[in-house]
């Protein structure tokens, strides 16, 4: 019972985030569109952006369940940022909220799961340094999460989709031609 409620209370949550800022929604609109009492939401989550944070969490470990290694960086792309493409309104409501700290370490944690599995994969065979494999991925996932926090602050005008190939076309091959020519 306890797991769905909470899940009643995290699907309630994003529904209402979809539909409208982050900070016009208190605990009795989830409540509320949840069919709980506030005493319930508070047994679970001691404030709304502990619910933020709990979503997040699930969602990154969704993608570290997937075993995220793509071959080219429109997939590591688009499974990162699956969630976030889901629920466009909802994250633009975070980025444009008290919450949006949150929803950049989210961005952060979710890009590096998925873009450290990507260059773990264009290493394989090259005699490549550790740490250099995972410099190279915060390297490129601070370059991605800056894209799409840009993307967020001019209003998510751009299609996701184009801007993505776009991305991937200018990095497929990059980090394995980086690790070839240290090989060298």
């Amino acid at each position: 019972m306890a797991q769905f409620t909470k899940a009643a209370i995290m699907t309630s949550f994003v529904e209402l985030l979809n539909e409208r800022p982050f900070d016009k929604i208190s605990v009795v609109d989830i409540a509320e569109k949840c069919g709980i009492n506030r005493n319930t939401f508070y047994y679970y989550y001691t404030d709304v952006y502990a619910l933020v944070d709990e979503i997040f969490g699930v969602e990154t470990q969704k993608v570290i369940e997937l075993n995220p290694a793509s071959d080219t960086w429109q997939e590591a792309f688009m499974q990162a940022t699956d969630f976030a493409r889901k629920n466009r309104h909802a994250i633009y409501h975070l980025y444009n909220s008290a919450a949006r700290d949150r929803l950049e370490d989210y961005l952060y944690d979710e890009m590096l799961v998925v873009v450290d599995a990507f260059v773990e994969k264009q290493a394989q065979g090259l005699n490549v340094d550790p740490t250099d494999k995972h410099d190279l991925a915060e390297f490129y996932t601070a370059a991605m999460v800056g894209l799409v926090t840009k993307w967020l602050r001019g209003g998510m005008k751009e299609d996701a989709d184009a801007y993505i190939a776009s991305m991937g076309r200018l990095l497929d091959g990059n980090i394995r031609f980086t690790f070839e020519r240290r090989s060298i």
